[in-house]
């Protein structure tokens, strides 16, 4: 199995290349003879914010005009997030087959499975755009700065897939414990409310990593650009994930075929 040099661009560039084909293949694969395809999924998202808007905004007091915005992307962010997340374990484990038979770069596959998210997380940007046109008084035309935020953000996620997906090739017990951990982290993250909500606890968010990842995502949108701390911790957690990831690979990366 080959792996991508470090410092090499042009493998990188091959390697992003390939994934994205791949997972471009795959969602026509899964939403053939589909009516809607995956605008199935952007339903179920409008769905959601519509209803976790109209009653968090009553349990907690809230403005509609103020919750849902924010609802609306924060949730958004998290089914990307957490998608990618839950099926990272099985990432190597799923393209097994893939894997004993061609030797494609082992980054390929947890990028694979960020840029189908992506794909997704643009179809339901819909919804936000629906949002905004609304309640257009929310919108912050420094909104362009997500771009860099969700760009960090997806680097981020390809490390920890590529961790999680290695671990959880030789444990297959790691599937079942983040799918019963997930929901858990959902309330230790800031998606339905404001970490100043917390009041003296708000700490415990800051634990979350996947809080700064949804913050200089977020922020940006509202005209609340996340302090430099916030960004540094983002680009730390990347940085941590890739080294992880290109650690694991290099050491146990020829073990992989074996244990899939």
């Amino acid at each position: 199995m080959s792996f991508p040099r470090a410092g090499s661009f042009n493998h990188f560039r091959k390697t992003l290349v390939i994934a994205a084909g791949l997972a471009s293949s795959e969602l026509r694969g899964r939403y053939r003879r589909s009516i809607l395809g995956p605008w199935w999924l952007t339903l179920g998202a409008a769905i959601g914010v519509l209803g976790l808007g109209l009653v968090w905004s009553t349990l907690l007091n809230v403005p509609t005009a103020d919750l849902v915005p924010r609802l609306a992307v924060s949730l958004i962010l998290w089914q990307f997030i957490s998608g990618c997340v839950l099926e990272s374990a099985g990432v190597y484990v799923r393209q097994g087959q893939v894997i004993r038979n061609f030797a494609l770069p082992f980054w390929v596959y947890p990028c694979q499975l960020v840029f189908r998210h992506l794909a997704t997380l643009c179809h339901n940007l819909v919804v936000v755009v629906a949002v905004f046109l609304v309640f257009p008084e929310k919108f912050s035309g420094q909104a362009y700065l997500s771009v860099f935020g969700l760009a960090l953000t997806a680097f981020a996620l390809s490390g920890a897939a590529a961790v999680i997906g290695s671990i959880g090739a030789r444990f297959r017990d790691v599937e079942p414990l983040l799918q019963s951990v997930m929901p858990l982290i959902f309330f230790v993250t800031p998606v339905l409310y404001e970490p100043s909500q917390l009041g003296p606890r708000m700490y415990v968010v800051w634990l979350n990593p996947m809080s700064y990842l949804i913050e200089i995502v977020r922020g940006p949108f509202f005209g609340n650009i996340p302090s430099p701390a916030v960004y540094l911790v983002a680009l730390a957690f990347t940085i941590a994930t890739n080294a992880a990831a290109y650690l694991l690979l290099s050491s146990k990366g020829k073990r992989l075929p074996f244990w899939i």
